[in-house]
């Protein structure tokens, strides 16, 4: 059975993806410093899978650590979520940002080739396409400026990736750039996990909806989009977390030094206002919401042209936006109970 490290695999996207590789029959190692998530989500894992995961409680970036963590298992590869990733934090502490997200990659990459670890999947994000000339988005869409440390440290991290393959270091390396992840585990039992007022929109609605917001506030609805609102590609995290499991197959079949990208999204756009819409119908529920001023910063529309995943990985994302929608909302009523 291989072994693979999740970097962050107690976090929302890591913690299902672990789900994803046990059921395909991996064994995951969790390391996570539990700065953005919770140590009870490893009992929520043992839940759902009848078994106990590996897990270190520590930071990706410490290579004492990771010495320990080679000497008690044989890794077969790395997926490396971990990173934070608060867009409005990152412009208020950049130096907090680009040690952790970039200085972790660096660690990581060393202890990898000094350990003959081959396999890497990286997190990276659809920001570092900033506000695209062209909808929807492919690979080849040139990255722009980034609007917030956050973005930039993707991309330097998606440099770093490229010149340490060019440097013939024997690794195989694949970055994902996520569009917008949603949804939560059908079980119930894992989810997004927003630590304080949340930074992103469903958190929001199911947080309104449970009357722990008092309301949601709509950041514009003069866009120049079919309902005023901005338009974002809204994945479910079982299918982002399957694209995972699938990049990590494929990455195996190549040759030593190895990078490639793909992005993973729906390949459809949604407003804000027809997700709130949707996760009203399909939940019987109404949101509280207003529609407030514009919020400085906010990309107007972006989608994901999936076509290369489609194709290369055998990936089809299998959820809808309604799917999403009544996950979220299943997953925040157990929270609150």
């Amino acid at each position: 059975m291989k072994k693979i490290l999740i970097t962050g695999g107690a976090g929302y996207i890591g913690s299902h993806t672990a789900v994803q590789l046990v059921q395909a029959g991996y064994e995951p190692i969790i390391i996570d410093d539990l700065s953005n998530s919770e140590e009870k989500v490893l009992g929520r894992l043992k839940e759902i899978l009848g078994k106990e995961i590996s897990f270190y409680k520590g930071d990706c970036g410490d290579r004492q650590l990771l010495e320990q963590i080679a000497k008690e298992h044989e890794l077969s590869g790395v997926i490396h979520f971990a990173a934070f990733k608060a867009v409005g934090e990152s412009t208020k502490l950049p130096l907090k940002y680009y040690r952790n997200n970039v200085g972790s990659l660096v660690t990581l990459l060393q202890f990898m080739q000094d350990h003959h670890i081959k396999d890497l999947v990286f997190s990276s994000s659809c920001t570092v396409y900033g506000q695209p000339d062209k909808l929807p988005v492919t690979e080849a869409t040139p990255r722009q400026d980034a609007e917030s440390p956050y973005g930039n440290t993707k991309k330097i991290c998606e440099d770093i990736l490229i010149d340490f393959i060019k440097s013939k270091s024997g690794l195989r390396v694949i970055s994902l750039r996520y569009f917008n992840p949603v949804g939560a585990h059908p079980s119930g039992k894992i989810g997004e996990l927003p630590i304080g007022v949340p930074a992103n929109l469903v958190p929001f609605v199911t947080q309104a909806a449970a009357g722990i917001r008092e309301k949601l506030t709509v950041f514009g609805a003069d866009y120049d989009t079919a309902d005023g609102s901005c338009i974002r590609d809204y994945i479910h995290v079982m299918d982002l977390a399957d694209a995972h499991l699938k990049a990590f197959e494929y990455l195996s079949k190549q040759e030593d030094n190895f990078y490639d990208v793909f992005n993973v999204g729906t390949g459809n756009g949604n407003t804000v206002l027809e997700v709130i819409k949707a996760f009203e119908k399909v939940n019987g529920i109404k949101v509280n919401y207003e529609i407030g001023p514009r919020r400085p910063g906010d990309i107007v529309k972006i989608w994901a042209d999936t076509s290369k995943i489609n194709e290369k990985l055998k990936w089809q994302p299998s959820y809808s936006l309604e799917d999403s929608m009544r996950d979220s909302w299943n997953w925040q009523r157990q929270l609150s109970n």
